[in-house]
Parts: C-alpha cells; structure tokens; sequence
C-alpha cells in the first residue's frame, strides 16, 4: 500500500485483482478499475463460470482471504450505509456491480463505469479489499442480491503502472575526480610564490 507521502505525489490510476477459485470451484480472471474522469472504468475477464449464466460480483469490506469460503472478506463494500440494489441504481452498496453473463464456455466480460468508488485509501476507496464472485445471480434482493456462495476472490492491489508518475528532474551533472583535481589546483602559477628571488 502507498505510504502517504507517495499518494500526495501522485495519483493512483489503476488497480486489479487477480481472481483466484474459492472452494471446489475453478474460477479465475482478473478485474482492472481505472481512473476515468471524475468516475472508475471497471472491466472484467472471468473464466470457469457456470456456462450461460449469471453470476453476482461485488467489492466487499475487506482484503482477508483467509478463510476457506472467502466470508472473511466481510460483507459488501457501503460506506455510505445505502440500501443493496444493481448498478443501474443510483443509491446502491458502493461495491454493487451487478452480474457476469458468462457465455457457453463459462466465460464473462464486464465493462462499467461508476462514480461511487475510488482508487485511493481514502473513505470510498476500494484500494486493499476484495473483489467476490458468486454461485449465483444478484436479483437486487436485500440485503446483499440472493447471490449465494462465493466461488471466486481476489484482492484489489496496486498495477504495476498504477502510479501517475510526475517527470523526473534531470540527473545533477557530477564532477569528476580530475576535475576535482584540476579545480583545487590555481590555474595561474602563483609568481610571487614560485618564482625564486631576483639578485639586485
């Protein structure tokens, strides 16, 4: 995680999660959130889904993958204490992100863009908790979508090019040691000093 002197130089602008099976399952992929505009671009690529089904994915509250159904990672993702709905609402849980429709060979694309979300640590921020994927489809039910169990997780972390690096200062031109030599040397002989005394 970016120590605080880091975020204030510079911006986060991509995370991911590397989705990792839970259980029995063979869930895998990656989610990638991207700084866009005043908003977060989401896009998804999963594998090992039911084929030609819904599965509900969300961000929950925490990055703890420790135990073996993944409800360490605590509940959904709602700082802002709203009410579970589908991304199409705008009051939801800030880690509402709907469904993956996974296709005949069990794979699913997601790419949606939300402005209730960060990258940072800050209160909305996603940076360190997890992302889920489960058994089955969110249907907007409260409390959390009727997505039954959780067959797929990964961390939300830091990209390798997930810093928004500020121009570099050119490198300080460096003295060689022959120039060293040469500038503690006068350039001019020292008449006075070295030349020997003239007989009247």
């Amino acid at each position: 995680m970016p120590d605080a002197h880091a975020s204030s130089t510079a911006e986060i602008s991509k995370l991911i999660a590397a989705i990792r099976p839970v259980g029995d399952s063979r869930v895998w992929g990656t989610v990638v959130f991207t700084a866009a505009g005043d908003g977060v671009k989401i896009t998804a690529k999963i594998g090992g889904l039911t084929p030609n089904a819904k599965h509900a994915i969300h961000i929950h509250e925490f990055g703890d993958l420790g135990s073996d159904d993944a409800t360490s990672a605590g509940d959904h993702f709602n700082p802002e204490n709203h009410p579970h709905a589908l991304p199409d609402q705008e009051e939801r849980h800030a880690g509402d992100m709907g469904n993956l429709e996974a296709d005949a060979s069990g794979n699913a694309e997601l790419d949606l863009t939300v402005k209730n979300i960060t990258l940072d640590p800050g209160p909305r921020g996603i940076l360190g908790r997890a992302v889920i994927v489960h058994a089955k489809p969110d249907d907007g039910g409260q409390p959390s979508g009727n997505a039954g169990d959780r067959i797929g997780a990964g961390v939300i972390g830091l990209s390798k090019d997930a810093m928004s690096k500020e121009p570099a200062p050119p490198p300080a031109e460096e003295t060689t040691t022959e120039e060293k030599a040469t500038e503690a040397k006068p350039t001019q002989p020292d008449t006075a000093a070295d030349s020997p005394p003239q007989e009247e």
